[in-house]
This record gives structure tokens, C-alpha cells and sequence, in this order.
């Protein structure tokens, strides 16, 4: 069992990385409006936008929301003389049933004005041939209506070397159809909600992100959104177009992760399975072949292995997950347990000094 359960990400995860590509710049000079939440981001938000304004090769505006923030975000946008800049009041107060980025983005959709939406976290830094290239997926891509390229992923502390990669490893090695075209089927379409790019008759359409106003995991439920719509959504590689540093603490990382969990993995009925999966063909081999030395346990270590070592390869990712995989799984399996029984037990979560409720799966 270890072998087939480690045989086959493997096996997804090199078809997948053939069909990945980092997009070509576009054709055709695109009209881009570039959205950006902020709440407390006076250690990114200055970057954040410079990176943008940088862009080559676009016709651009750039929204950034002010939710409420009560660090120096507001001061340092004030000091950015561009025209291209625009910065809107959120003024902090959530209406009921909402989280907090998807009400930011919500009103950023609303004030867009011109034909591709670029939704981008204000953690991520865009390289300036960036915007040209995702226009030129969607251009390449008439029928998608969403698409999502993962960022590279900056780790500096165990924590985020130890369990990011394994973003990767579940979008690559667990979704057949991941990187799928014409295809509308909500139940696998998932993305990165560091970095989304969506044509705004598309995303008008099937309702934005009033669509997702509750969720807290847009990485999985904006796409889903718009195949419930009936229109397709695509992932790109990111590696080369963006990079970003989500965590800097084990503490914040934990929170981060833990807070969207439940509508990922951690449901009552999916997380055994998963752990059934995940536990037995990424951390079960390397005991079996330890303690009870064989050839089926040997090939599976190695094909955790080799996958690892590929994404790594790919993504840029450090060589010490590589080392320590099993027990980053383990870790995020613990994570997705811990954030399971918060949530049967009502314990709300909270991020950026908001407390949500515990969703019930």
C-alpha cells in the first residue's frame, strides 16, 4: 500500500510539471488594474507597489485598499506620487458575514476600471516583465475566465521551509486535472490566493468575491467560484513572474495556515482520508524501510524522494525539506488536526486582529 500511495503523486506530479509553464509576455499591450489589500502592511505595502509601478509593457492602475489600518500603511502610500496609484478608505469595519481580504477585494473589483484584474497580496513582489506575462496566459487562454500562478516562496525560518513546499506537493501531486482547460468541474479548481488574474466581465459575472464573502481561503473558493459558473480556471508557474514571504515567525505561520484549513483539507469526513494518504505514502515508508527492510518499501522512500527533489528543482525550494519531508508531513497533518478540533469545538479563529467564527463542516 505504501508503494502505490507513494507511487502516485509521483506519477501526477511529473505529468502536471510537463503541462506547468511560466507564461510568454503578451501580444497585445493589456489593460491592467493591479488590486491590493492592506491591513498593517507597513513592513510590505511600500514594495508591494513599487514593484507594480515598475511594470514594463502595460497599461496599468494601480488600487490599493486601506482597511483600517492603524500602523504607518496610510503614511507610506502617502509618500508614493504616481497617478497610476489610487488608494481607497476601507475604514476597518467588516458588514456582517464577511472576512477581511474578500471584503477588500470585493470593493477593489467594484473600483477597477479597466479589462484584466490582477489580485495580489502585498507580501508578493512582482518582477516587472510580471503583469505582461499573466495577461499573456489569458490571452493565450481565451476561455479561462480565473487563473492563479504560485509565487516563489521565500522561507527563512524552519517553519516555512518545512511546511510550504508542501503547497506544491498538494496542488502538483493530488490534482489530476490541476492545470486543466475547458474544464468547469468545481471540485478540484484550486489556486494561490497570493496572485489571481481574472478578466473583469468574467469575475463581474459570476459575482466576485461577494461570491466567497465568508471564506478564508480565496486560494480554493474563488476559483471554485467561477467553475460554478461555468468558467474555466487555469494555474500558471509563478517561480520566475513573483516571490513572496508569507511568515516570518512559527507562530504567525501556524495561525496563517491553520485559520483556512477547514475549508481545505481538514473537513470531518475528508482529513482521515487524507491522512491515510499523505501519512502513508510520505512518512510510513521511511520507518518500513528502517525496521522492516524491503524492496516495495525501498522504492516507495524513493519516490517521495524523487518528487521532492523535482519540485524542489523547480520551485527553488530549500534542500532541507527535501531532507526532512516526512516530517514536514507530519507537521501538516498536525496542523490540520489541530485546526479540525478548534473548529468542532467552536474556538473562533483570528487574523489581522479580527476573530472569525469557527466554520462548522
Amino acid at each position: 500500500m505504501a508503494l502505490g500511495l507513494a507511487a502516485l503523486p509521483l506519477a501526477l506530479a511529473i505529468g502536471n510539471l510537463k503541462r506547468l509553464q511560466a507564461p510568454k509576455p503578451a501580444a497585445i499591450r493589456p489593460r491592467m488594474s493591479v488590486l491590493i489589500p492592506a491591513r498593517n502592511e507597513a513592513a510590505n505595502i511600500g514594495d508591494a507597489v513599487a514593484c507594480v509601478l515598475a511594470s514594463r509593457d502595460v497599461e496599468l492602475e494601480v488600487l490599493v485598499l486601506d482597511d483600517g489600518s492603524t500602523d504607518a500603511t496610510p503614511a507610506i502610500l502617502a509618500t508614493i506620487a504616481d497617478p497610476r496609484l489610487r488608494v481607497i478608505s476601507g475604514g476597518g469595519v467588516l458588514p456582517s458575514g464577511w472576512s477581511g481580504k474578500q471584503y477588500a477585494c470585493a470593493r477593489l473589483g467594484r473600483e477597477a476600471s479597466l479589462e484584466l484584474l490582477v489580485f495580489v497580496d502585498a507580501d508578493v513582489r512582482l518582477a516587472p516583465d510580471a503583469l505582461s506575462r499573466m495577461a499573456g496566459y489569458m490571452q493565450a487562454n481565451p476561455d479561462i475566465g480565473l487563473a492563479s500562478g504560485i509565487p516563489r516562496q521565500i522561507t527563512g525560518t524552519w517553519s516555512e521551509w518545512l511546511l510550504l513546499p508542501l503547497i506544491h506537493l498538494l496542488l502538483l501531486g493530488y490534482r489530476p486535472d490541476a492545470l486543466d482547460h475547458g474544464r468547469v468541474d468545481p471540485r478540484f479548481a484550486a489556486g494561490c490566493g497570493q496572485l489571481f488574474i481574472a478578466r473583469s466581465g468574467a469575475y463581474r459575472a459570476m459575482g466576485g468575491h461577494d461570491a466567497i464573502r465568508a471564506s478564508l481561503h480565496d486560494g480554493l473558493t474563488l476559483p471554485r467560484a467561477f467553475r460554478r459558473h461555468g468558467m474555466p480556471t487555469g494555474l500558471f508557474d509563478a517561480t520566475a513572474l513573483a516571490s513572496c514571504r508569507m511568515y516570518t515567525t512559527a507562530a504567525d505561520l501556524w495561525e496563517g495556515l491553520t485559520k483556512n484549513a477547514t475549508e481545505g483539507l481538514a473537513t470531518p469526513r475528508g482529513l482521515p482520508i487524507w491522512t491515510i494518504i499523505l501519512g502513508g505514502g510520505h512518512v510510513l515508508p521511511l520507518p518500513l524501510m528502517l525496521f522492516a527492510p524491503s524492496l516495495p518499501a525501498a522504492a516507495a522512500v524513493a519516490c517521495g524522494t524523487t518528487l521532492r527533489l523535482l519540485l524542489a528543482r523547480r520551485f527553488d525550494q530549500s534542500m532541507r525539506s527535501v531532507v526532512l519531508h516526512p516530517l514536514g508531513v507530519l507537521a501538516l497533518l498536525a496542523l490540520q488536526w489541530s485546526a479540525l478540533v478548534r473548529a468542532r469545538s467552536g474556538r473562533p479563529s483570528t487574523w489581522r486582529g479580527r476573530v472569525y467564527p469557527a466554520a462548522q463542516s
